[in-house]
């Protein structure tokens, strides 16, 4: 099985599919690797590297995409590009497919099978290969770090002489994957954290964490089968909106993380919000490159509202490349190794399998996935 991983092209875009270390293990099991020339410099690994673990070096890209059986990457493929991949061919990377119509159908055009990381199910097995929370971990990470360079103050408490200086207040919006790890991160600059999430259900892994659990009665909320939380009604969004005022205009730091699985994310800071939030203080929207959370954010780049600066860049974990690139990798990897065929030395295609049957999306020129497939009804 020829497995060909092409060099991303979306515009700063630092991250790559998949690292040497990976390759070397995927060849030490029968496949055939092809990178494309110059893949994985954006992250510090040369060609050479590549050649070392046991891939080919290919400088053609029209060429590289023609002759593989499987393809790997990080960003979905521009359309143009589905064209040139052979029919019965499998395509691995993120491919948002509830916004993709067209780009889905051009893989059921070609005969592809696409297979999208961000539908992997959120299961124990699955894990490993769980590509959307290895890369929220990190967003979450860079977002406090992000706005402790835009504060105008520093995070932990000091005593000096000069007197006692308190410590920050920071407030997260979504305590899943992401907002955890930001929750971490502000506790271990010293920042005083509180937190709030739709569901209950994770009051105690914040806490855990050392932060306060801010509880709203929202009535009935809670998590889909997946993990994700569920959509709240005008109404409930209404009541969110009234708790959280008291508390961003308290806070220092507002970071805000919550996105709803395949739809627009909700807006949770309005403008009036903002006025109320104290001259200097930064909020961080990790949802911007899906319609935001935080009214007046805008994507790619920092905003002042009222004396109060908005964080809107796009692409938190490409902020990192390095690990980010490290973890896609062995997500990838763990996906390929979990359904390769030791005997035939190639990726099974095991449509009984839940995991494939998550995150499938095209197969022998049609929508396969029963999510999207409801979706589009």
């Amino acid at each position: 099985m020829i497995i060909a991983i092409p060099k991303e092209t979306h515009p700063d875009e630092k991250r790559v599919a998949m690292i040497p270390q990976n390759v070397d293990q995927l060849v030490k099991r029968g496949a055939q690797i092809r990178i494309e020339s110059g893949m994985g410099l954006a992250a510090g690994y040369d060609d050479a590297s590549y050649s070392k673990a046991g891939a080919t070096i290919e400088k053609d890209r029209k060429n590289l995409l023609e002759k593989a059986d499987l393809v790997l990457r990080l960003r979905k493929p521009d359309a143009s590009e589905i064209g040139l991949l052979k029919k019965d061919s499998i395509h691995i990377s993120y491919l948002d497919p509830f916004n993709e119509k067209g780009l889905v159908d051009e893989f059921c055009k070609q005969g592809v099978s696409a297979i999208s990381v961000e539908m992997i199910p959120r299961t124990t097995r699955a894990q490993k290969m769980d590509a959307l929370s290895s890369q929220a971990s990190l967003a979450g990470y860079v977002a406090v770090i992000l706005a402790a360079d835009e504060l105008d103050k520093i995070f932990p408490m000091m005593m000096t002489p000069a007197g006692t200086i308190a410590p920050s207040r920071v407030f997260i919006i979504g305590a899943g994957v992401a907002g955890l790890q930001a929750i971490a991160t502000a506790k271990r600059l010293g920042a005083r954290v509180e937190a709030f999430d739709t569901r209950p259900v994770v009051a105690e892994q914040v806490e855990s964490l050392g932060a306060k659990f801010v509880k709203v009665d929202l009535g009935e909320t809670g998590q889909t089968k997946d993990g994700y939380a569920k959509a709240l009604t005008e109404e409930q969004l209404q009541k969110q909106r009234e708790a959280m005022a008291k508390h961003c205009g308290m806070a220092d730091v507002v970071i805000t993380t919550a996105q709803v699985f395949g739809r627009k994310a909700p807006v949770i800071v309005t403008e009036e919000m903002i006025t109320q939030m104290k001259p200097g203080s930064v909020i961080v929207d990790l949802a911007v490159e899906t319609g935001g959370n935080v009214a007046g954010s805008v994507a790619g780049e920092v905003v002042e509202k009222n004396g109060v600066r908005i964080i809107g860049l796009r692409n938190l974990p490409g902020r990192v490349a390095v690990h980010a690139s490290q973890m896609y990798s062995s997500n990838l990897y763990n996906m390929v190794t979990e359904f390769w065929d030791e005997e035939n030395k190639r990726f099974n295609l095991d449509l009984e399998d839940e995991i494939i049957k998550g995150c499938l999306i095209t197969h022998k020129g049609e929508i396969v996935n029963e999510t999207i497939i409801n979706f589009n009804k």
